[in-house]
């Protein structure tokens, strides 16, 4: 969660007044400040591959653009948009909701609204793929494989390691043809390191270990009742996307080595999911060319079973905003007499007032704290 003040927290469960801006850039310069939307959401999800989007509205239809040049056209041109509280004092805090490169701007000429579509810095990794074949050979670590294959992209990007101890493992030497995806080839390097890439609301390619429902720090309580921020909440339990075993194989041409593999399944008698048990057996195969011995197969099997036989539980609920949140973050779901553990998976901030603040969270791990 972006570092707030616990005074903008306590907040945000009291009537107060919010904030919301966006400025519009060009090549680093501001060329539109405070452009005068009537609408709009940031969405962070983390099973897109550009993590934050943004949909705005502009009712004056002066704003639509007609050369690339124009402020708001979709030639290269930004949106940095933020959201806060003014307290009673007078005081404002505000919360940074991403940077956004504009994909598209569209309107009636006469009457408008202008309806703009945005997109995080992952969007410029994933249009440019590899014009020539491509290897990892020669970066010694998965960090500098990373921040080399962003920056043959985006020169100044900022690509911040924060996952635990600052980990920069020996990177695997992998091979990707003409045409293949960067983005596909960045995101595999942080798996292989297990861990996972993102641009955050700072417009930062960030590298942080896969969230841990189960043991994770709390980033929010989101508590029914007198003083909390829960609105409504409803909750599903499928069995899609729950395995009791993985199959993990590593294959690496480039490296000339042998393909290796490792399997892991639920063997605890006690798990709901325990394969053979009523459950059944259920598999799901993953495979990299970055896992190049048995021991990086077998830690990815365990990893990735780890993360499929946890509870399948599917929350979605509306709360008071809280802009602060990222798509990795544990929260405390205390609702209908229980304490709940959950991951971040969606979420929706509105840019208004009259908006909505959706959230959707997967995990339901009983929380006794």
């Amino acid at each position: 969660m972006y570092p707030i003040s616990s005074t903008f927290l306590k907040t945000l469960a009291t009537s107060h007044t919010m904030l919301a801006r966006v400025d519009a850039f060009y090549n680093g310069q501001l060329t539109l400040s405070n452009v005068p939307f009537t609408d709009g959401s940031v969405t962070v999800d983390r099973a897109s591959k550009t993590r934050r989007t943004l949909s705005l509205t502009v009712s004056d239809p002066k704003h639509l653009p007609w050369t690339a040049a124009d402020k708001l056209a979709a030639y290269g041109q930004q949106l940095v948009v933020s959201r806060g509280i003014r307290f009673t004092n007078g005081a404002e805090e505000w919360v940074p909701l991403g940077t956004f490169r504009i994909d598209e701007s569209s309107g009636d000429v006469l009457t408008g609204p202008v309806n703009i579509t945005g997109t995080s810095a992952e969007s410029n990794i994933i249009d440019d793929a590899f014009q020539t074949p491509t290897t990892t050979r020669g970066y010694g670590g998965c960090v500098d494989a990373i921040t080399a294959l962003i920056r043959q992209t985006l020169p100044s990007a900022t690509i911040t390691n924060l996952t635990a101890g600052q980990r920069n493992p020996t990177c695997a030497v992998a091979a990707w043809d003409a045409g293949a995806a960067r983005w596909d080839a960045v995101s595999q390097i942080a798996l292989a390191m297990r861990a996972e890439i993102y641009v955050d609301a700072q417009n930062r390619f960030v590298i942080r270990d896969l969230p841990d429902v189960v043991n994770g720090s709390v980033a929010w309580d989101i508590a029914e009742g007198e003083g909390g921020t829960l609105i409504s909440s409803a909750r599903s339990m499928p069995r899609t996307g729950v395995y009791n075993a993985v199959v993990a194989s590593g294959e690496n041409s480039a490296s000339a080595l042998p393909p290796k593999s490792g399997v892991a399944r639920d063997t605890n008698p006690a798990s709901p999911t325990r394969w053979g048990g009523p459950f059944g057996k259920v598999t799901k195969f993953i495979s990299s060319a970055l896992w190049i011995s048995s021991g990086d197969c077998q830690a990815a099997a365990e990893y990735a079973l780890f993360d499929a036989t946890a509870p399948n539980v599917q929350t979605s609920l509306q709360s008071l905003p809280n802009p602060a949140l990222e798509g990795n973050d544990i929260v405390r779901l205390i609702h209908a007499g229980r304490k709940e553990r959950y991951l971040v998976q969606s979420l929706t901030v509105p840019l208004t007032a009259e908006g909505s603040f959706s959230i959707n969270l997967r995990g339901g791990k009983d929380d006794a704290a």
